[in-house]
């Protein structure tokens, strides 16, 4: 009989935000995100990721010290609870800080362009790093979304800040890539991306995908349905990312990825036995 099929891990996003696209404010006070994030777990995601910084289309950035005030009372609470988590931030002494408090993964989503210190960072903390593929903060990154080709150019480009990360001291067996569905992309060159996994994944490394409650599923649900709609399609496409191989995905509803990816293993593995 062969090998049971096994499932990518599930990252669980807990914002410490009160802007956020999706869930903007629902868990902006200390204690409420730190139930949330201890819910998270519960449900089996098997890293929480706590951000205190939007990235929705058009955010502004916000000052470091702020965002640290957001997120370390919370992430120190999760690690004292014995949750896997991960820092979701582009600023170096905010990695360092998460570092020093616990965390297991530090999620960049600028991949290192946002604060020049980051790579230096994470080469001393030796985490885990996923560098998302960007071109621009969240109030410049639509005007950004021009490609000859989108995956020659999101691989290139990551292949340039790989290159980068390892003149750094970053280990290269740290370094997972997130192709950054949804930032300086259409709806056409998220499809494409998602098409296209295998020639991300020849680059050799592990995959992220966070396409959750993404404006380019709004198309799967009724015009002017509320982002939390479009959980179903995320997880259908967090399915669909699991099938080609990648190593997580990066959700708000992680129940009903854990049933999806339950459904796809049984699948599976009784197609294999």
């Amino acid at each position: 009989m062969a090998a049971n099929t096994v499932a990518p891990q599930i990252m669980g996003i807990l914002n410490v935000t009160p802007d956020s696209f999706s869930d903007g404010g629902r868990f902006a006070e200390i204690d409420d995100a730190i139930a949330r994030g201890l819910q998270l777990h519960e449900q089996g995601a098997d890293i929480v990721d706590v951000g205190g910084e939007s990235t929705r289309p058009g955010a502004e950035r916000l000052p470091t010290r702020a965002e640290q005030a957001r997120v370390m009372p919370v992430i120190r609470a999760l690690v004292d609870a014995g949750v896997a988590v991960s820092v979701d931030t582009m600023n170096a002494d905010t990695a360092a800080a998460a570092a020093e408090a616990g965390v297991s993964v530090i999620n960049d989503v600028s991949g290192g362009l946002a604060d020049p210190a980051m790579y230096r960072v994470v080469a001393e903390t030796g985490l885990h790093y996923v560098a998302m593929h960007w071109r621009g903060h969240s109030k410049d990154m639509d005007r950004l979304a021009t490609y000859d080709d989108v995956v020659v150019d999101v691989r290139n480009e990551l292949k340039a800040r790989l290159a980068e990360m390892i003149v750094s001291g970053i280990s290269p067996e740290k370094v997972i890539l997130d192709p950054g569905l949804g930032f300086a992309k259409t709806a056409e060159h998220n499809w494409r991306l998602l098409g296209a996994l295998d020639e991300l994944a020849s680059l050799g490394h592990p995959l992220l995908i966070g396409a959750s409650r993404k404006r380019f599923l709004e198309e799967f649900v009724p015009p002017g349905a509320a982002p939390v709609e479009r959980d179903p399609a995320t997880a259908i496409v967090s399915t669909l990312a699991a099938h080609a191989g990648v190593w997580a995905v990066r959700v708000h509803d992680v129940p009903a990825t854990r049933t999806a990816f339950a459904v796809w293993c049984a699948w599976e593995n009784g197609r294999r036995s």
